[in-house]
């Protein structure tokens, strides 16, 4: 399977994904750690990461899927939802909560 397909079937397979520098305990950039921080304060307590570090050809192509450069990138019932301002963005709106809620990652 082609690495574009395994990128779709990933965002396809999880309510929800965050794709990210490190992991939600050891992030290793500062972006993802916000990313997480804000997820967690939303509540998401199963949440699917990847890390993108651990993946050079991941990290590459991630990019040319979601047509976003940076990460991290949050997937959402298999469409994007953005990086870390936008991610924070939805929690200081009060919106997160209600995202993570339907997700069911809760």
């Amino acid at each position: 399977m082609a690495l574009i397909e395994q990128i779709q079937a990933m965002v396809e397979q999880h309510p929800m994904i965050l794709f990210m520098k490190g992991t939600p305990q050891l992030p290793m950039c500062g972006y993802s750690s916000q990313a997480v921080q804000a997820l967690q304060a939303a509540g998401a307590g199963q949440l699917k990461t990847i890390n993108v570090l651990a993946d050079p050809e991941l990290r590459a192509n991630l990019p040319r899927f979601s047509n976003w450069p940076t990460f991290p990138q949050l997937f959402v019932h298999g469409e994007l939802i953005g990086g870390s301002e936008i991610i924070i963005e939805l929690l200081e709106a009060g919106e997160l909560q209600r995202i993570v809620a339907e997700a069911g990652v809760v």
